[in-house]
């Protein structure tokens, strides 16, 4: 990584490399790899193919990631302008706003606080037509959030699926301004655990909210996965995790064909091994597109192998390493870039009692 790189590039590399990554892999999503390379050629998807109406879609991959950011960026703001906040609570509401945009509903109990909070203090993000769009949304996180009954609930189900680590890279991002290592880790598993009950799905969250963090302090992709594997090694029931990586970077160090090692991590439908399958593109890729390419050429969730794969090289690497071509028909790439801005700059707005940014703000994110 150039040592001179802004937080600006990284942020916006990191959430633009992450869509990209989800719209390349989104035509493939529920293809084999034989019927990839059939469809596209030898080195096979390279390129935007139609999918949901058009090319360069996302799906709920990036949703769900825009919204995580939006809920970190309303709990700051109601840390300071109420004196109080709970991170995963806010991240949880913002979750059920993403789940309006998909025309379902939470719980009962739910519907007239989400109501009303819709109707007074929309936000942002919300009033976006494009996100009110069903992108093959995972069914473990619609239904753990059509039953949360209050705001933080963690999920009463035994999931692992990769549904709550491919969304937590924006808690890196702003954990990089704020928090510290465990803090980081920590609220990546809380934000899985709001619809993933397994341990598992919880500590690939977590473990890569913290890589995320330690990126985009400029430090090497070696010193986020020591950083990652220490927590998880000092967390109970972390193993799978811990392993998961470990045989990531092990093949990654020797000279196994890429889609071999792929295929010895996983499919990717399953937290740690989309994790490990991103970890690996990221450890062996050449360049952006090389890395991408790897993560969604492959039997198994591609987009969200895609996506976390984009996470990782966006933010070692900065916006300007992704292809134009990828970049300029991106869905919804301008509300990403303007919200991966606004990470980096959070922490400079001036919402104090009578201060200039606090009115815009509190529009833009307000704190429930």
């Amino acid at each position: 990584m150039k040592a001179d790189m802004t937080l600006n590039e990284r942020f916006t590399g990191c959430l633009l490399g992450g869509a990209v990554g989800d719209a390349l892999g989104a035509p493939v999503e529920f293809l084999s790899r034989e019927e990839i390379l059939a469809r596209f050629g030898p080195q096979g998807i390279h390129e935007y193919a139609p999918a949901y109406g058009g090319l360069g879609r996302i799906t709920d991959d990036t949703q769900m990631t825009l919204f995580t950011a939006e809920g970190l960026l309303r709990s700051w703001v109601r840390g300071e302008l109420k004196g109080i906040t709970h991170y995963p609570s806010i991240i949880c509401h913002a979750y059920l706003r993403w789940l309006l945009t998909q025309g379902e509903q939470s719980a009962a109990e739910m519907q007239g606080i989400m109501a009303d909070s819709i109707e007074q203090t929309p936000g942002w993000l919300f009033r976006h037509p494009e996100l009110h769009h069903r992108r093959a949304p995972g069914n473990t996180c619609l239904s753990a959030l059509r039953t949360q009954a209050r705001f933080g609930d963690m999920a009463e189900n035994h999931s692992k699926g990769c549904g709550g680590v491919m969304r937590v890279a924006p808690i890196g991002l702003f954990g990089a301004m704020t928090g510290h290592k465990t803090a980081v880790f920590e609220l990546g598993c809380e934000a899985a655990a709001l619809t993933h009950g397994h341990p598992t799905g919880q500590h690939a969250a977590g473990a890569l909210a913290v890589m995320i963090q330690v990126l985009a302090g400029g430090r090497p992709m070696r010193q986020a996965l020591e950083v990652a594997k220490a927590l998880l090694e000092v967390t109970e029931g972390a193993h799978e995790t811990r392993h998961a990586i470990e045989q990531a970077e092990s093949l990654a160090a020797n000279d196994t064909p890429p889609h071999e090692a792929i295929t010895a991590l996983g499919q990717g439908w399953v937290a740690e091994e989309a994790l490990a399958i991103s970890i690996y593109s990221a450890l062996v890729a050449k360049d952006f597109r090389h890395g991408v390419m790897l993560a969604v050429n492959h039997d198994g969730d591609s987009d969200s192998t895609g996506a976390i794969t984009g996470n990782l090289l966006g933010v070692m690497h900065g916006v300007k390493t992704i292809p134009q071509e990828w970049l300029e028909p991106l869905e919804l790439r301008g509300v990403i870039t303007e919200i991966a801005e606004d990470l980096v700059n959070f922490h400079r707005w001036d919402i104090d009692d009578d201060g200039e940014d606090q009115d815009w703000v509190w529009e833009k994110y307000p704190g429930y």
